[in-house]
């Protein structure tokens, strides 16, 4: 399988990756009632990332989480068991269901709703050799620009994170094979992000949609 195809996006950060084994990133606006998740990904505690109600369509007794660990109070309230949690911290590398990831800081050099000290992250994880990284929500920082990806997932959206033209200088300089503009489309920016992004990606990077609105 071509793991571009095994990645939907739902909205906003909300990441599906069915590859051997179902993982969600910041599930939000889940239609139905899955049960289907192998490991859910957290980026940090915001409510269109961390969602509770969301989380709960997905999780099954099986379900293994991974989170910040600046996010242990709120995600107590999940009573998740201590061996179905990781918390993690930025640069902190797991493996959590044979799925090998890295936790990467996540956070706005100039604006003030993801600051570094909150230890929020974006994980990269290697599924059948393809190191997917996605960013969560930071900005065009040097611990991003220091992440090695095939494929990211990088918001767009300008006002709490990049804008198009921030996210097409990050991709420029990360140079994966893909790139797959997030963070649009819900609460702030538009398919015209999205268009502006795709224009100002290098030609050799493959812009891929996946929210479609």
């Amino acid at each position: 399988m071509n793991i571009i195809d095994a990645i939907t996006v739902n909205e906003q950060s909300s990441i599906r990756i069915a590859a051997g084994k179902t993982i969600y990133f910041d599930p939000y606006h889940i239609s139905g009632t899955p049960h289907d998740a192998d490991i859910i990904f957290i980026t940090h505690e915001h409510y269109d990332h961390f969602s509770p109600g969301d989380i709960s369509k997905l999780a099954n007794d099986g379900t293994h989480f991974v989170a910040p660990k600046s996010m242990a109070r709120s995600i107590s309230a999940l009573k998740i068991p201590s061996d179905k949690l990781t918390l993690v911290s930025p640069g902190e590398s797991i493996s959590v269901c044979g799925i090998v990831a890295e936790a990467v800081a996540a956070y706005n050099t100039k604006k003030p709703f993801h600051p570094k000290g909150n230890g929020w992250v974006g994980y990269v994880v290697t599924i059948d050799g393809e190191r997917i990284y996605i960013c969560g929500d930071t900005d065009d920082t040097p611990d991003a620009r220091a992440v090695k990806c095939d494929i990211v997932c990088v918001p767009i959206g300008g006002t709490f994170t990049m804008d198009a033209a921030a996210a097409a200088a990050f991709v420029n300089g990360l140079k994966p094979k893909a790139a797959i503009p997030v963070h649009f489309g819900t609460a702030v920016g538009s398919p015209a992000d999205a268009d502006r992004f795709e224009a100002a990606v290098l030609p050799e990077i493959s812009v891929i949609r996946k929210i479609i609105l």
